[in-house]
């Protein structure tokens, strides 16, 4: 049993090493020493997962060390990502077929004393007070926008861009709007930018642009990223929240695609409010559109000949709300089962 035990033990022990090889073997730091702290704490978070530095470390030595490491201002996000960037490289060359490209925002919320050292999220209704009114208070934290390489089939191969951020003071959009319209903005000058910075990264690192799907939810409905990912050659596949000018500009999306007719239907497993488990028949439509940019931006961005697929459910369920699904991409879909990959 102690052999077993031992073998198993040094089994881990190879594996962790082989990882860490792959994932820090290509790390660039300034000094060499940081690039050696740097493997310590990834190994002792790895074997630690989920616990915190000190009791990933339990000795208070190590513990200071770690956190000297993470607070030195030589050590930047790219020197401690550069190699698990390579890494994601090397992996999705050696994968075949098209890949997706996953983009999201995380927000990291933290209780602090003095919130303006880390910056600000969001804003949020506080329990309403002895007058009744729910004051709004400012979420302390970061925010980290990243794009996860995937294969189809669900395999991770690793982040191949990724940025961090915080806001100095949160102002809400709706605000934002009664101010200034948000289509005559410069999208470098916002902070959906961030959308549009990823998918130049994560193109260029993979090299190969005609593989890559970007994958987005309805805040990447941007028209910038459609035309960048048109100079990049590269594809996407978003939500959408727009109802975009199409045609000849006298009518939009959701016009033309009530027009059109329903090319078959597509079963989907969902669950209610309760957790319950339910079904869902969609009506599937799918058209390729010319998509005009909004009205302000007309000189500066190109109309794009764009798919948009339309999934609406049959009927109006009780327990949960009908579901209504609007992605649109520059891949080709003409048939149903093209739009039900697009959809899953």
């Amino acid at each position: 049993m102690t052999k077993t035990r031992d073998e198993g033990g040094k089994r881990a022990s190879s594996e962790a090493d082989g990882w860490l090889d792959e994932e820090v073997g290509r790390s660039r730091f300034r000094d060499e020493r940081l690039g050696k702290r740097f493997r310590l704490v990834l190994e002792r978070l790895w074997t630690c997962m989920g616990q915190s530095i000190p009791m990933a470390f339990q000795d208070w030595c190590n513990t200071k060390a770690a956190y000297r490491f993470l607070s030195n201002p030589k050590v930047s996000e790219q020197d401690i990502l550069g190699s698990h960037f390579e890494a994601t490289q090397s992996r999705f060359a050696a994968s075949e077929g098209p890949i997706l490209i996953l983009q999201d925002t995380t927000e990291f919320s933290y209780k602090r004393e003095r919130p303006e050292l880390i910056g600000s999220t969001h804003k949020v209704a506080s329990r309403k007070d002895k007058t009744g009114r729910s004051p709004m208070h400012t979420i302390c934290g970061i925010l980290m926008h990243s794009s996860l390489v995937v294969t189809t089939q669900g395999v991770p191969l690793g982040l191949a861009a990724i940025k961090f951020w915080t806001r100095k003071k949160f102002k809400g959009c709706d605000a934002l709007k009664r101010k200034i319209n948000p289509t005559r903005v410069p999208i470098e000058e916002k902070e959906s930018y961030r959308w549009l910075e990823n998918l130049r990264q994560s193109t260029a690192l993979l090299a190969q642009p005609q593989r890559c799907v970007h994958v987005g939810d309805r805040e990447s409905d941007i028209y910038e990223l459609f035309c960048l990912a048109r100079e990049l050659q590269t594809n996407f596949l978003v939500r959408t929240c727009v109802d975009r000018l199409a045609g000849d500009g006298n009518h939009t999306i959701a016009s033309e695609m009530d027009e059109v007719r329903v090319a078959g239907v597509h079963r989907v497993a969902v669950r209610d409010q309760g957790g319950k488990a339910d079904q869902a028949v969609l009506e599937l439509r799918y058209r390729r559109i010319t998509v005009l940019p909004p009205i302000g931006k007309q000189r500066r961005y190109p109309p794009l000949h764009l798919t948009v697929i339309l999934a609406l459910e049959r009927g109006t369920p009780t327990s949960r709300k009908r579901i209504e699904w609007k992605p649109i991409t520059n891949l080709p879909v003409t048939s149903r089962r093209q739009a039900i990959e697009k959809l899953d």
